[in-house]
């Protein structure tokens, strides 16, 4: 109970410090939003929103320029996978980044723009395969890649997410076709994606055994630590961990013991909709 009531209040100290920043707009008035923050890129999380199609890339709040990147700037000779791309300062060490959209033809002169200031031009650069744009938002304070959903108002959808698979694996890493198992540690992958057509990552992953929550995976945040990437999952967990079964999220480490058990898996998406699916296990 401690420890549920101490995430709980750790969740809200996160959720006030990030909305005492303000609400942003959105970096584009009709772009499509392709993929979402915490998305499995071939192993690694998506560290913001990737845009396609669309046409100006908008400053999404107010700040300072403090770097721009274009293709007739000196370091722009060696290749980056970001291609050309704006950062701003907001203050409270918060940063918004814009990249791999239109090569700028003419150099970025502007020091400070304003909220919904157009700064760039979809496009193609760096390691991007289509027209659109990358939008992250770094916190220098706290050394983490924050979810835009968690500032901007997020895309509604009245349709719960997807849960399109949930496997467990053994110690050895073996897969288990059969519910009925030997007691021992088990990982639990999920594959899961928001509603519709685009397969967007949850906001929550939530693992429960015999109804007791033992994992909470949640994708507010992705946190530097001494050049490792780190996921919440109760506790800072190595992202290459958590998203090695690519596409699927490794969401939580249970161990079985013998009797009949219940795994119960919940996903949330930033919306509020959620899904869960329970599975009914034989341990021997």
């Amino acid at each position: 109970m401690k420890k549920y009531i101490l995430r709980i209040t750790l969740a809200l100290i996160f959720m006030f410090a990030v909305f005492s920043l303000g609400s942003m707009s959105w970096p584009s008035l009709n772009a499509v939003l392709a993929r979402n923050f915490g998305s499995n890129d071939r192993g690694m999380p998506v560290l913001g929103m990737i845009f396609s199609g669309g046409t100006d890339v908008l400053a999404a709040e107010s700040g300072e320029v403090i770097f721009s990147r274009n293709k007739n700037d000196p370091a722009s000779r060696l290749p980056s996978p970001l291609g050309s791309w704006t950062a701003l300062d907001h203050g409270d060490g918060l940063i918004s980044i814009y990249s791999r959209y239109a090569e700028h033809e003419i150099p970025f002169t502007q020091t400070y723009v304003e909220r919904q200031t157009a700064i760039a031009s979809s496009g193609i650069s760096g390691w991007s395969l289509q027209n659109g744009f990358y939008f992250m938002l770094f916190d220098r304070r706290e050394r983490r890649w924050i979810n835009p959903a968690m500032i901007i108002t997020p895309l509604q959808e009245t349709r719960p997410p997807q849960i399109i698979s949930v496997d467990l694996r053994n110690a050895q890493g073996t897969g288990m076709q059969s519910r009925n198992l030997t007691q021992g540690r088990y990982t639990v992958v999920v594959n899961a994606a928001g509603a519709g057509r685009q397969q967007y990552a949850p906001q929550k992953i939530i693992c429960l055994v015999n109804g007791a929550e033992v994992s909470s995976l949640n994708f507010e945040a992705v946190s530097a630590r001494d050049g490792v990437l780190m996921v919440s999952r109760n506790g800072l967990v190595s992202a290459r961990q958590i998203y090695s079964g690519y596409p699927s999220f490794e969401a939580a480490e249970v161990f079985f013991t013998r009797g009949q058990v219940t795994l119960e898996i919940i996903v949330q998406d930033i919306s509020g909709e959620s899904r869960s699916v329970v599975n009914r296990l034989i341990v021997n």
